[in-house]
């Protein structure tokens, strides 16, 4: 019998990406780590050498026993999905992907030795098939990128912080570690979007899949601009009070939000570094070895320093005008605090729930966070 394992299925035609380096599509600041892990002699080793204490083969006995593994006997059109991001990313191994009942919509793809793809039930009633397409992509991506190994590795300190709180300083510790990992991996999800884009090829049904995940089955209530509109009003928000609101909020998440992953992923598809890999020029894997680590973290240096130089948000603009030597900045501090010069206070979402509200208990791949729930581990 022929292979067919990575038969091309779309329902209409699509680019493939043969040997394409997930250096393509990832995110400055997400590269940059990646090609430094690379790069550590022994890495992977000790990393799968802490297979034994990850909760790993929990979960994939969990997922084998209590979810439906898709394949062509079921859930079948989501296994040609799956097909198909896999032959236009050039994955060489179709991940193992599994449907669980939980109607939180929500996706995750995690493991060290073989990644595993998890899509929830609420997830796939929520999304169109072109919707689906990219969430499929954006796990493959991040199965071709190695993320999964450094999510399962996130998700184990995340739980394992909880079980040493009662220890003096010993949850401080790997709480920080945690927070620098959150850090990454958000920028990890800005990079797998990308992959989605690359597989679904269609950025209208990527936008709409992520405004389903932010206000449900309601797109005919909803507005793609009107949507767009609102990253723009959140990051120019306020004033300083609002900019540390942000932060507070941000930093429990491992996503950044919803409106904010529409936006970026929006603005990459209109750049030269796209429609580049549209076109078939973009870099290969047998050139991931030859990678430097000191380019990669000055791309990254300088897509923050880029950031800050354009961003609407008051910090980011107040640390713009300090790098510049920007003058009067006792004055400039007393207006951003207080609002003045924007034509009133500004303060008026400071008291709109605090960093609790947006907190995202979960490290799934693919959601809209839920106030009390616990990751992989509870079954989402």
């Amino acid at each position: 019998m022929t292979d067919t394992s990575h038969e091309s299925v779309p329902s209409r035609q699509r680019r493939r990406f043969p040997d394409i380096s997930s250096r393509a599509y990832e995110h400055p600041a997400d590269r940059s780590a990646l090609v430094a892990l690379r790069k550590l002699s022994g890495f992977d080793t000790v990393f799968k050498a802490l297979s034994g204490l990850l909760p790993e083969r929990s979960l994939r006995l969990l997922f084998l026993s209590d979810s439906v593994r898709v394949s062509d006997a079921q859930f079948t059109h989501l296994n040609d999905m799956l097909r198909d991001a896999c032959y236009i990313l050039d994955l060489k191994k179709v991940p193992p992907m599994y449907v669980t009942q939980d109607p939180q919509p929500n996706a995750m793809c995690i493991g060290l030795d073989e990644p595993i793809i998890v899509v929830t039930t609420g997830l796939v009633e929520l999304l169109d098939e072109e919707e689906m397409r990219a969430v499929v992509g954006h796990e493959v991506g991040h199965a071709l990128s190695g993320h999964a190994v450094y999510r399962t590795i996130l998700l184990f300190l995340t739980n394992l912080a909880v079980k040493v709180a009662w220890i003096p300083l010993g949850n401080v510790a790997i709480m920080a570690i945690v927070t620098a990992l959150r850090e990454w991996f958000r920028k990890s999800e800005l990079s797998a979007d990308r992959a989605g884009l690359l597989v679904g090829q269609d950025l209208r049904a990527s936008m709409r899949g992520l405004m389903k995940i932010a206000g449900g089955n309601h797109l005919h209530e909803m507005n793609v601009d009107a949507f767009l509109a609102q990253a723009d009003e959140y990051e120019k928000g306020g004033d300083l009070r609002d900019s540390v609101l942000k932060i507070l909020n941000m930093l429990p998440r491992t996503h950044p939000f919803t409106t904010v992953r529409a936006a970026e992923l929006k603005k990459w598809s209109e750049t030269r570094d796209f429609q580049r890999i549209m076109d078939g020029h973009y870099p290969r894997r047998d050139e991931d070895k030859n990678t430097s680590v000191t380019d990669s973290f000055r791309e990254s240096a300088a897509h923050y320093a880029g950031s800050v130089r354009t961003s609407k948000d008051p910090l980011m603009k107040l640390v713009g005008d300090i790098a510049g030597g920007a003058g009067d900045l006792g004055g400039k501090l007393r207006d951003k605090f207080t609002g003045a010069g924007n034509g009133g206070s500004g303060g008026g979402t400071a008291g709109k729930g605090g960093a609790s509200d947006a907190t995202d208990g979960s490290e799934g791949t693919w959601r809209r966070p839920g106030p009390d729930e616990e990751g992989p581990e509870s079954g989402s």
